[in-house]
């Protein structure tokens, strides 16, 4: 069959696969990349929300313990507000 007879009018099935494969798997590559994405920024707001919530008051009370037992007076520390902007939750922690 002689080259100049070729005609590109039927696309083939592994031109078809050709194409639309490395497309699935770059989309599949690309929603595990996203969900990876999402649930470290889920992960990194947990952490900073107990840590403001839960951890700074107990340093804040061993400081003050600290500084009495060395007769040091300390101002007062501020009060602990995280406020979640963003962030529609249903439940109340």
């Amino acid at each position: 069959m002689p080259l100049h007879n070729f005609t590109f009018a039927q696309p083939t099935v592994i031109g078809l696969l050709t194409t639309l494969l490395p497309v699935a798997v770059q989309f599949a590559l690309f929603l595990r990349w996203l969900h990876r994405r999402m649930r470290e920024d889920e992960i990194v707001h947990a952490c900073v929300r107990d840590i403001a919530l839960n951890h700074l008051p107990h340093i804040y009370n061993s400081l003050q313990a600290i500084g009495a037992k060395q007769g040091i007076t300390l101002h007062e520390f501020p009060v602990i507000h995280f406020v979640d902007l963003g962030r529609n939750h249903s439940r109340s922690t």
